[in-house]
């Protein structure tokens, strides 16, 4: 058995119930209702604005539009820095 996902407007979603449960064939169909948008703490939410920024820099890196420290730089500027705190 398999199953599908259709997201409906809202006011489709009656007519197409009909045709669903009109079918020839056993079907099970259920109503679920939109999920609200998750609520982040302010540490989670500045966490997926810095992954959503470096997706962005490795997608311009990919087009040719920016270039990425290389692993070598990226340990040398962290070593540097820990110096620096110390």
């Amino acid at each position: 058995m398999r199953q599908v996902i259709l997201t409906v407007p809202d006011d489709q979603f009656a007519p197409l119930m009909k045709v669903v449960k009109a079918l020839p064939f056993a079907i099970k169909a259920k109503a679920v209702a939109p999920s609200k948008p998750k609520k982040y703490t302010p540490e989670q939410q500045e966490w997926i604005d810095d992954f959503r920024e470096a997706l962005n820099e490795v997608e311009l890196h990919q087009q040719g539009k920016i270039q990425l420290q290389t692993a070598e730089e990226l340990l040398d500027e962290l070593r540097r820095n820990r110096i620096e705190k110390i």
